[in-house]
């Protein structure tokens, strides 16, 4: 199943099903409301009822959409997590982690799939970075590398945006350059797990006004995505609705200093998983 939240002409939040370019209103079946995140731990149980609602049907060129997952508790990354990315960071003077390297997207970030990205007064280094993003549907804690992808709810495409400047030299942590306002895009929708056969085999390409920047596959992890639940329950309980992003592959701005710069429209696109469109603005 393709599950959005979305927007009507009233401001209503609804969430849905997708089906091709329509959107079926799942509000009020089997007690749904407008959160995704809360149906996660029992979308098994709910998905004859998701499955067969025949409700109001918008066209989704007549909806907003929304982030997916509302309010998530925890949105976090790993760093350098592709081979040749990871040269790329070590030659603009980071070095190359000998384990996983986690970091903190304060949730403030996130915003929808085709909402603005703010380019922020206080630096010209914005950069993008594809990434495929899993959310979580059910609570794991010390969970094994083999039963990782069970707690595994869907996947979504997250455009991971930094501010160069400000992740590499104002802060010892990545996190103030991974956490401005509107510079954590997810979406356009949450591909239920069962869709895809296999998310260690997706293609991704991201593009600036149509030019091509990223275009990799996901086979290319350092530590693929069943590595990272495990790793990470073993510190913390991962909890329904958090979102992991799983590393993005060569081809960011940062080598070459090509910003992003108000007006340029960046496009994210994974395999089986939609495209998140968004453009760049200048902070107001």
């Amino acid at each position: 199943m393709k599950l959005a939240r979305f927007r009507l002409a009233d401001g209503a939040v609804r969430l849905g099903r997708v089906d091709g370019d329509h959107v079926v209103d799942l509000t009020g079946v089997a007690g749904i409301g407008s959160s995704l995140r809360e149906i996660l731990p029992d979308l098994a149980a709910l998905r004859p009822a998701i499955e067969a609602a025949d409700g109001a049907s918008h066209t989704l060129a007549d909806v907003v959409l929304e982030a997916p997952i509302d309010a998530p508790q925890k949105y976090l990354g790993i760093g350098m997590n592709y081979a040749e990315h990871a040269q790329e960071a070590a030659a603009a003077g980071i070095p190359i982690p000998s384990s996983q390297l986690w970091f903190n997207k304060q949730v403030s970030c996130i915003v929808g799939p085709h909402d603005d990205i703010v380019k922020p007064r206080i630096s010209d280094q914005l950069d993008y970075e594809i990434e495929l993003g899993v959310v979580i549907g059910r609570a794991a804690k010390n969970v094994s590398r083999d039963d990782a992808r069970s707690f595994i709810a869907g996947y979504l495409v997250a455009n991971d945006v930094s501010v160069r400047d400000w992740l590499q030299q104002r802060s010892p942590t990545f996190t103030l350059g991974k956490s401005f306002d509107t510079h954590g895009p997810i979406g356009p929708w949450l591909t239920t797990d069962d869709e895809i056969a296999d998310p260690l085999d997706l293609r991704m390409t991201l593009t600036v006004n149509g030019e091509v920047r990223q275009d990799w596959r996901t086979d290319d992890m350092i530590y693929d995505i069943y590595d990272q639940i495990a790793y990470l329950s073993q510190v913390f309980t991962l909890l329904p609705g958090d979102i992991l992003a799983t590393g993005t592959p060569a081809g960011i701005g940062a080598p070459t200093q090509n910003w992003l710069k108000p007006g340029d429209v960046v496009r994210a696109e994974i395999e089986g998983l939609g495209a998140l469109e968004n453009h760049i603005v200048i902070e107001p």
